[in-house]
Order: C-alpha cells, then structure tokens, then sequence
C-alpha cells in the first residue's frame, strides 16, 4: 500500500517477527475459518489454525495463530476477526437452536434478506451451526403469500405448479379465510410442506387439528415460523411441528466477541 503510515510507524522493526494470537472472548461455534485462511495464503502471511469451521471454542481459547512483520500484523488484525467474529456469533446461535429443537428440524431461511454480498457467508454459518438454510434438502418450490395473492389463492397457485415434480411448499397465513381451511386446502391440492407463518402458536394448533381431523397430516409436514425466540423453542418441543424456522435471533445473533494479543517476538 502506497504512503502506508504504518511504514512509518513500524520502520524501526520493520524486519522483526512477531507472533500474535487470536483467542475468543466467549464460548461458540467457530465459523469463517476456511474463509480467512485464504485470504493469510493470499497475503502471504503466516499461520496456524487450532480449531476448523463447526467447531466450538471456549472462551479464552486460541483459535489460529499468525506469524509475521509488524505490518503484517496489523493488517491481519484489519481483518481477520471480523472475518470470524458474525459468522462465528450466527453459528452459535444455530447450534443453540439446534440443541434445543429435539425431533424438530431447525432451519433459517432468513438468510435471503441479507445483502448479497454476505449472503453466502451467512448460509454457511447457519450451516456451521449445524441448522439448514434450506427448508428441506431436496428439489422443492417454495410458494409464498405474494404467489397466492397475485395467483388468486391457495388452490390456484398450487394448480399452476401441479406439473412439476418438485416438493410443493406453502405458506399460509390465514388471507384468504380460516388459516386451518387454507391449510386443508393446500393438502388437497398437493402441497408437501405447510409453512404456517404467523408465529401464532393456536394457528398452528388448529392446522395441526384439521389435518389430523382430514386425514391429511400424514402426508405432509408440517413448519412453523415468524419471530420465534431461541428461549421458546424448548416449550415448542410439545407441539406438532416437523420444522422450525428461525429466521433473526440467529441471523442477527450478535457476533461472537474475539481478539487478537502479540504475544511475542
């Protein structure tokens, strides 16, 4: 870098080694580790790394080393924890979620209002937590509220999807009359998945009821979502839910704190 005023800084050990350590300042699931190790090679700067992407890490533990002039750890220092830190705060939040979902599979999906630019980022963390970001893991279409308002409803979106072959999921939120109707209406009509979206746990109770009631609720699966909290999923446990969409309290759980200390020459 040109006019670096860190040459300037540094000119008197510039050609010193120092060796520094980036350790967590809590308990967590590490995320962002194959990330950052490309960029170190990139920049030729040294290191060694204690723990890989999905593993947990103690508060006080060293993650990686690096090794290097003063410049080079100032850089690193520029963007290394950053580039661990929020992956590594949403990967801890989905193991959380995870080890307290039971049967329940614990999925995110609300990595599709991140920027684009950190869109991949934020599906490997869920990952890296051991959630999904995906609804399930085969072909599906996914048919929110906005392709059944503009279709004409429930009966007429799936209709419009009845040729593909891929897993029909669909949302349902009670607008087009009783959310337990729609949902019957939907099994009916094909879906595999209903998505009750409205964080309203008697909802889900009386579409649970209904399919049950129809003969219905064998056939599909059913999820559940909007403003879950990670403290309610334990309670959650008890109901009649096949999926569990976390969609905020794990991508925008707060980073996981680290810092990097030069801890020799």
């Amino acid at each position: 870098m040109a006019n670096d005023i860190r040459d300037i800084i540094f000119a008197t050990v510039r050609d010193n080694e120092y060796t520094a350590h980036l350790s967590a300042e809590q308990d967590g699931v590490v995320s962002g580790v194959a990330r950052l190790q490309a960029v170190l090679e990139q920049r030729q700067i040294k290191y060694q790394f204690f723990k890989k992407d999905s593993d947990f890490v103690a508060a006080g533990e060293v993650i990686f080393t690096l090794s290097g002039t003063p410049k080079d750890i100032a850089v690193a220092e520029e963007f290394a924890i950053g580039m661990l830190s929020k992956p590594s705060g949403i990967a801890t939040a989905a193991r959380k979620a995870v080890s307290m979902a039971g049967s329940m599979r614990i999925v995110s999906g609300a990595w599709k209002k991140a920027p684009p630019e950190i869109k991949l980022i934020v599906r490997e963390a869920v990952t890296h937590g051991g959630a999904s970001f995906r609804i399930v893991d085969v072909p599906f279409l996914y048919l929110d509220k906005n392709f059944v308002r503009m279709l004409g409803g429930i009966k007429e979106t799936l209709a419009a999807v009845g040729a593909m072959p891929e897993l029909k999921v669909i949302q349902v939120k009670g607008e087009t009359g009783n959310v337990a109707a729609e949902a019957v209406l939907a099994a009916e009509c094909g879906a595999g998945i209903i998505m009750v979206d409205t964080g309203n746990i008697e909802d889900l109770r009386k579409v649970s009821a209904s399919l049950k009631e129809t003969g219905y609720r064998s056939k599909v699966q059913l999820a559940f979502a909007k403003g879950i909290a990670l403290q309610n999923i334990e309670k959650l446990q008890a109901e009649d839910i096949d999926i569990l969409d976390i969609g905020m309290q794990i991508i925008d759980a707060p980073l996981l704190d680290m810092k990097l200390d030069v801890v020799g020459s």
